[in-house]
C-alpha cells in the first residue's frame, strides 16, 4: 500500500479508538517510556502537543515535569521549518493546522535536546515513520545526534518502504 493510503486508513483507526480503551494503552505506554534508559538519563526532552486522537502527551509532559526535566515543545514556519521551544502553557497559539504550539520564538539548540519524542501516523519495522506529508521532523531530524523515540498503537504499525529523505527513530514503543 502506498504511503497516502496507509496515512489515511491509520488516521481512520486512530480517530474510531474507544476513548476508555485509549487512555488505559496510553497510561501503560507512558510506564513504558519512562522505563527507558534514554528517558532516565535525558534532562531536557521535546515532545509535541497532540491531536486528542493521538497518544496523549500530556501525560507524559506531567511526569517529565515531576521527574524535573526540561520540556520542550515545537513551533512551526513556512517550507517545512521547525525549532523547539520551552514549554510554557501560558504562551501557547493554535496553528492553522488546529495544533497548540509555543508563541515564542527562541529555539533551544539541537545540541542541547537529549531525548525527541516523534510524532507519526505509521511506523515500519525499522522505525520509518509516515507522518502528516509536512516533512518537519525529518528535516529537523537529519542532523540530529541526540536519541529518538515514539508511542505508537499497535495498528499504527506498517510495511512500506522509505523514502531518500525519510529519518527513523532509534526506538518505537508500542500497545
Amino acid at each position: 500500500m502506498e504511503k497516502e493510503a496507509l496515512r489515511k486508513n491509520i488516521l481512520a483507526n486512530l480517530k474510531g479508538q474507544d476513548k476508555h480503551d485509549k487512555a488505559l494503552i496510553d497510561k501503560a505506554l507512558l510506564d513504558d517510556f519512562i522505563q527507558t534508559k534514554v528517558y532516565k538519563e535525558a534532562k531536557t526532552i521535546a515532545t509535541y502537543l497532540a491531536f486528542d486522537f493521538e497518544y496523549d502527551t500530556q501525560l507524559l509532559i506531567n511526569q517529565a515535569e515531576k521527574d524535573g526535566k526540561k520540556i520542550l515543545i515545537p513551533k512551526t514556519y513556512p517550507k517545512g521549518k521547525m525549532i523547539f521551544c520551552a514549554y510554557d502553557p501560558e504562551h501557547l497559539v493554535k496553528t492553522k493546522f488546529g495544533l497548540w504550539e509555543p508563541a515564542c520564538g527562541k529555539p533551544v539548540d539541537k545540541s542541547e535536546i537529549d531525548l525527541i519524542h516523534v510524532p507519526g501516523v505509521g511506523f515500519n519495522h525499522d522505525g520509518y515513520r509516515i507522518g502528516y506529508g509536512g516533512g518537519f521532523y525529518d528535516r529537523y531530524l537529519k542532523d540530529y545526534k541526540g536519541n529518538t523515540i515514539s508511542t505508537i498503537y499497535d495498528f499504527q504499525k506498517a510495511d512500506f518502504q522509505p523514502d531518500g529523505h525519510d529519518v527513523a527513530v532509534k526506538e518505537v514503543l508500542s500497545r
